[in-house]
């Protein structure tokens, strides 16, 4: 029976371990995961969704803070992994992992390679207003995302779709696609096609600020940023010394001076952009919940002459 340790720590990679699991066709002696990390209000320390799940079935658990330590890599070379599999770990696997495994190291990457390599591919697809995205399982190398590609599954990006329901998506086809890359992998005729460099894009890992709108900028344009920093980081603006999370937004037809309020009637909240307007649909002030646009404004009136800062740079 094939031995496969799992790598991963987002949630994204929960399905994918659970059909690993459940499958019964494989060995997992250990899932490695990130060291618990402070959350929540209370800053206590929180295991990772991989971690409880491989916990709750009973799979041994590892955290190392660095993987070029030699007592991490004496225990995975006691694991005797056939492959290993990664899926939004969050560390750089040195070679020294990478050429343990005889079967190689596979990464499940959310995006289609070579486009959207780095941390952001789910915000960065629909940032870049992409009509189709989909999950990718490579061949791990020393480089960021550019190892040779063992195949790909496609999805469509719904019209109003945000990254978090893209990500959940995501993480639906990552589990049949981690199954059959390892049935692949097993008789010995999984494919690798060699990503072309010139294609390549980067998605960087996001920072808050990347969530703040800059209304010199085009409606069509910051319609598609709403939509990518849902759920995190979010997009803001500020208005009267307050700043007003975005939840949903539209992109509309009216003009005026960027930033400047153009609607306030019963069931808009439009604002000018260099380029069309932004209907403003969901939004929550600083400190209160969530609101549809028309009732946000019976609590916080504003006149048409009203105006939104043009862009600021909050805390990174």
């Amino acid at each position: 029976m094939m031995r496969v340790v799992f790598c991963g720590t987002g949630e994204i990679g929960l399905p994918a371990l659970k059909a690993l699991l459940d499958s019964g066709k494989y060995e997992v002696p250990g899932v490695i995961t990130q060291p618990d990390k402070p959350a929540g209000r209370d800053l206590k320390p929180r295991a990772s969704a991989i971690k409880q799940l491989a916990a709750e079935r009973r799979i041994p658990v590892h955290q190392p803070p660095k993987l070029r330590d030699a007592a991490f890599l004496d225990m995975l070379r006691n694991l005797k992994p056939d492959v290993m599999v990664v899926v939004a770990y969050g560390q750089i696997l040195p070679k020294s992992v990478l050429e343990l495994p005889p079967l190689g190291c596979l990464n499940l990457h959310a995006s289609l390679l070579p486009r959207h390599r780095g941390a952001s591919p789910i915000h960065a697809a629909i940032l870049a207003g992409d009509a189709t995205t989909g999950m990718t399982v490579m061949y791990m190398d020393e480089g960021l995302d550019t190892g040779d590609v063992l195949l790909e599954e496609f999805l469509e990006i719904g019209p109003q779709e945000t990254t978090g329901e893209l990500h959940d998506r995501l993480a639906a086809v990552a589990a049949p696609c981690l199954l059959r890359a390892l049935e692949l992998l097993a008789a010995g005729n999984a494919p690798r096609m060699p990503q072309d460099p010139e294609k390549a894009t980067y998605a960087p890992k996001l920072k808050k600020a990347d969530g703040f709108l800059d209304w010199n900028r085009p409606a069509s344009e910051l319609a598609l940023r709403v939509r990518a920093m849902s759920p995190w980081p979010g997009a803001f603006a500020r208005i009267s010394g307050h700043v007003l999370k975005i939840h949903s937004a539209a992109e509309d037809s009216a003009s005026g001076v960027p930033g400047s309020v153009l609607q306030t009637d019963a069931d808009s909240l439009v604002v000018a952009c260099a380029t069309g307007s932004l209907k403003l649909l969901s939004v929550q002030l600083d400190g209160r919940k969530r609101l549809p646009a028309a009732e946000f404004l019976r609590g916080f009136p504003l006149t048409p002459d009203a105006r939104f800062d043009l862009s600021f740079s909050p805390e990174p």
